[in-house]
């Protein structure tokens, strides 16, 4: 699995959060303290928004903890929006085309999870993509392709519905011609003005994702990045949130039939996952 980090709010530089934190991205990625993947080795990548509608990405292929440049780059870029993943991958190459975050236009997206028997079906799964948006395939990745798919499933007008009938479609690949786990989802997605999170699986094991609310905006991560985690508010299985204008967050359920039945399996209080545009306060 992978692990990520993501801010929305008042302009502040990288390094804050990718380096500086107690259990900051760099420290997730030689020691990530939740999660089936410990050592998060095979990459890493950066896209922040400044200026300009589009985000600005930078991506290498070594470990982050020892890249000299991301330190330099995260120390001196500020930004009211970014987003920092470092990868663990789940069978694809090492390779900067196979890195997250993926951009096309304004949008950027990177995802912690997987599809089950993901290169079983690879041709299926890369026919589901576009033709339009096929020239910004440029990995390997179940990732990309459910960011390119929920691109064309409408991710401009319904960004939160259009990332779940994607990850549906994908799922039910991995039914038909994969393997379990079928799907886990831990996700973060964003326009340059808005961003989103969603997490759940087809199992029991949805990837961990966190929020919490500062004073001057908000953090999403796959781990908190401190000890002591009263702050921090577990997004649910089966949860989309978005955090738009001056940090109103808005969740709504994000899920699957598969993933309701998980719910009730485990008897979780269902209704953690807001109806549709709750505000959570």
């Amino acid at each position: 699995m992978c692990r990520f980090l993501a801010w929305k709010g008042t302009p502040r530089f990288l390094d804050e959060l990718v380096l500086d934190q107690e259990q900051s991205l760099i420290e997730q990625s030689k020691n990530a303290l939740i999660g089936k993947t410990t050592i998060n080795a095979d990459g890493f990548g950066l896209a922040w928004y400044q200026d300009h509608e589009t985000p600005c990405i930078y991506k290498d292929t070594h470990p982050a903890w020892s890249n000299a440049n991301l330190k330099q780059l995260t120390r001196h870029t500020r930004s009211g929006l970014f987003l920092a993943h470092v990868r663990a991958s789940t069978g694809m190459a090492t390779s900067r085309n196979n890195c997250h975050p993926f951009s096309v236009g304004k949008w950027c997206f990177m995802h912690n999870g997987q599809a089950g028997g993901h290169a079983k079906f690879r041709q299926a799964l890369d026919a589901l993509i576009p033709a339009e948006l096929y020239e910004f395939r440029y990995g390997a990745t179940e990732s990309e392709a459910i960011f390119l798919i929920a691109l064309g499933l409408g991710l401009e007008q319904d960004p939160i519905n259009a990332m779940e009938r994607a990850v549906r479609m994908v799922q039910k690949l991995a039914q038909e011609q994969g393997e379990r786990p079928y799907m886990r989802f831990a996700a973060c997605w964003s326009d340059g003005k808005r961003l989103f999170a969603a997490r759940m699986a087809s199992d029991r094991l949805a990837p961990s994702l966190f929020v919490k609310r500062c004073e001057d905006g908000h953090i999403i991560s796959s781990e908190p990045l401190e000890n002591g985690c009263e702050d921090w508010v577990e997004i649910a299985a089966g949860e989309a949130i978005e955090i738009r204008g001056r940090g109103r967050l808005v969740s709504q359920a994000f899920n699957t039939d598969d993933q309701l039945t998980s719910l009730l399996n485990q008897n979780m209080d269902y209704s953690r996952v807001g109806p549709h545009n709750q505000i959570r306060k």
